[in-house]
């Protein structure tokens, strides 16, 4: 089975060489491209992809007002934001708005691949040098006096998986290395969502750094 890419960054050079390395692995076929956000929104209404490559600077529309307009309109597809180096507040955003992960441009072919891989599944990945610069900037948004709502108490093993997620790991490799089943690792994923008050990894992830629960 093929998975569907739309590509959305307003760069041709950046489309067309994400273009030409996804091309390169059979399991996936880009079938738009677009240059704003209102190009991606007109583009869904005749394709289905399986998810978006979305740059967070576009003219017309940007990358974080079309997720909001996706997430109004309930158009579930997995979007993993294409970022550089200089947009920490921007990527914090894109991670409250519910992005599957982030891929710096200038990202290796097989880390491509991954967080790619893993959007599609539904799971998040994230680079861990993109993850210590989007929380310590996240950080600097909370009162760093208020520490009523950081007291968060995960059992050995939740912490251990949380641990293992922030840094990238499937389920099914923290499930192998921990000697567990994939259920219990997501049971445990499960109690880590309701004891930090969030509803996906990334979110659990965020969470978890700034509270200083786990570090990269």
């Amino acid at each position: 089975m093929k998975y569907n890419v739309l590509i959305a960054d307003d760069h041709l050079v950046v489309r067309e060489g994400l273009k030409f390395i996804i091309e390169t692995n059979d399991n996936f076929q880009v079938v738009g491209e677009a240059a704003n956000g209102e190009e991606v929104l007109r583009l869904l209404e005749s394709l289905t992809p399986d998810i978006i490559l979305m740059d967070l600077n576009m003219p017309i529309m940007s990358g974080l007002d079309t997720m909001k307009e996706l997430k109004e309109r309930n158009i579930h597809i997995p979007v993993v934001i294409l970022t550089t180096y200089n947009e920490d507040e921007l990527m914090i955003n894109g991670l409250e708005l519910g992005a599957k992960g982030y891929l710096l441009k200038d990202t290796g072919r097989d880390h491509l691949f991954r967080t790619i891989e893993s959007a599609v599944r539904g799971d998040t990945l994230l680079q861990p040098e993109i993850m210590a610069r989007v929380f310590a900037a996240r950080s600097k948004r909370h009162d760093a006096h208020d520490t009523s709502s950081k007291q968060t108490v995960l059992s050995e093993k939740e912490r251990i998986v949380l641990q293992a997620i922030a840094r990238g790991y499937r389920s099914k490799e923290i499930a192998g290395d921990m000697g567990i089943s994939e259920r219990t690792v997501k049971a445990h994923l499960t109690n880590i969502y309701n004891k930090l008050g969030v509803d996906s990894r990334s979110q659990a992830v965020a969470v978890a750094i700034e509270r200083g629960i786990v570090q990269l």
